[in-house]
């Protein structure tokens, strides 16, 4: 499996990869449900892009229409690309099938679209996919365990954990920066619990680490917007 990535490097360090973003943007609801795919196993999109992408390349589709709180970041794998055919009026463009793992996510811009749901909260921060590997502990323990971050903002991030954590529980999450670089800590509450993984709100305080997290997130969220 390919990943057509991009590099975020920020301080001399190299955090994380970023699969490359594919913009799927819809004037109305409609429209969003006559290009959405129901025949592919976790649903999929048609997203133009003119750059050239192979079968099982992994990227990001970044959904958005009126009605729509957020733009909406699912991970998604590459059907097939074509090339543009301007006699006939065929875009450049890539059909791609949602991971499995987006489920909730695909499952509730779909209601959304169909009406079925109607209120929404808007997020204060975008949310960034990422699959980077973690230690955390409660707050009020020394010992770490080992976890993943599936999705990332300057306001939190969903965990991936075997540990049941509670709501209101406080925990330290450390990210490991490759190249040899000192781990970044960050005190976080746990805001909510899904089949996926927990939701955890950051909470900056005094110390580097968390300020570096915030630019570096700041820079991410930037480049690709």
């Amino acid at each position: 499996m390919r990943f057509p990535s991009i590099l975020i490097w920020s301080f001399g360090i190299q955090l994380f990869p970023v699969m490359l973003i594919l913009k799927a943007r819809f004037r109305n609801k409609s429209e969003f449900l006559e290009a959405y795919n129901e025949d592919l196993p976790a649903g999929g999109l048609f997203c133009p892009t003119t750059r050239m992408l192979e079968e099982n390349d992994e990227v990001v589709v970044e959904v958005h229409f009126p009605g729509l709180p957020n733009k909406m970041m699912l991970r998604a794998q590459v059907v097939w690309w074509r090339s543009a055919l301007p006699r006939l009026r065929i875009r450049a463009g890539a059909m791609v099938t949602f991971l499995t793992e987006e489920n909730e996510k695909r499952d509730f811009i779909l209601k959304l679209a169909e009406g079925q749901q109607s209120e929404a909260v808007k997020r204060r921060h975008p949310r960034i996919p990422v699959e980077m590997e973690v230690r955390w502990r409660n707050s009020e323990t020394p010992t770490f365990q080992h976890g993943r971050l599936r999705d990332i903002s300057i306001g939190g991030a969903l965990l991936v954990t075997d540990d049941l954590l509670h709501e209101g529980e406080e925990v330290v999450i450390e990210l490991t920066t490759r190249g040899g670089a000192s781990p970044i800590s960050i005190a976080g509450k746990v805001t909510y619990n899904t089949d996926v993984g927990v939701g955890v709100r950051f909470m900056y305080r005094d110390g580097g680490g968390s300020q570096r997290l915030r630019e570096v997130v700041r820079r991410l969220i930037a480049d690709e917007e």
